[in-house]
């Protein structure tokens, strides 16, 4: 029969084990921490001279290195939102198995307008150069998978870009299929440099895995030509673009969500 001097004894030892796990717990906890936030300050790093997509270019998110390096400011932008208030709706969630089969005509003249908060983009697609980019971005854009989604990122170190098309609004979000990359060796890359006005797929960093996520360039910008370039900026879509650049990313570091509250009201690929 245990003595209550005995059960005392055990019910402290029991304390102390529980003691000892939940130190242990901690000390666990304290290092995935620790891990995770120089994960995301190295990310930040990257993600200043590199786009991905899963990760645009994520993914984004959702990743492909750049030479130039980030020069962190001080202190967070507080510049002026010159953007409206979006209209009224809700993002689809809709995702796909597979790329839709290529139904566009090749030789035909398409268009993309993003009608966003900040103003209308125009961008003159590269049909002929890039058919399963533009082929997907009609398909998404008819299923109105594009339509009350955030360009979650901009860029202004090293690299200069708005990013979009991601539906999460968090980088690492996708149609559920991949594409093909197409046009590696356009005639407007030269020197490793998307010039400004280039519209280009975003990706994992791997070879073709680009979804929905994009990239506007609002100014030259030195990437390895491993991004798609299937469109360029009309000159009132460039200004558009310089005008959400203008008003900075919120981080100040150079990478992160845009001061301009940039949402795409609506998608639409025309023919002509």
């Amino acid at each position: 029969m245990v003595t209550q001097e005995q059960r005392k004894r055990q019910l402290a030892r029991e304390k102390f084990l529980r003691q000892q796990q939940r130190r242990t717990s901690a000390r666990r906890k304290a290092r995935m921490r620790n891990s995770v936030i120089a994960s995301v300050l190295g990310v930040i790093v990257i993600g200043s001279v590199a786009l991905y997509t899963t990760g645009v270019l994520k993914d984004d998110d959702k990743k492909a290195n750049a030479s130039s390096q980030t020069s962190p400011s001080a202190a967070p932008s507080a510049a002026k939102d010159p953007c409206e208030k979006p209209a009224t709706g809700s993002v689809k969630t809709q995702t796909w198995k597979k790329e839709p089969a290529v139904t566009i005509d090749e030789s035909a003249k398409y268009t993309m307008t993003l009608s966003t908060t900040c103003g209308d983009i125009g961008v003159a697609l590269k049909a002929k150069a890039a058919p399963h980019t533009v082929n997907s971005f009609s398909f998404l854009a008819g299923k109105g998978f594009f339509d009350h989604t955030k360009c979650h990122r901009l860029t202004t170190n090293g690299i200069y870009v708005l990013q979009c098309g991601d539906p999460t609004g968090s980088g690492s979000g996708g149609p559920g299929y991949t594409i093909p990359d197409e046009n590696l060796k356009d005639a407007s890359l030269k020197a490793n440099v998307y010039p400004a006005g280039t519209v280009a797929m975003a990706n994992t960093g791997q070879a073709h895995t680009g979804g929905s996520q994009f990239f506007l360039v609002y100014q030259d910008s030195q990437l390895p030509p491993s991004y798609t370039p299937f469109g360029t900026l009309t000159a009132d879509g460039m200004k558009v673009l310089k005008k959400i650049a203008a008003a900075g990313e919120h981080t100040g570091a150079g990478d992160g969500a845009p001061n301009a509250t940039v949402v795409i009201n609506k998608a639409t690929v025309t023919k002509s």
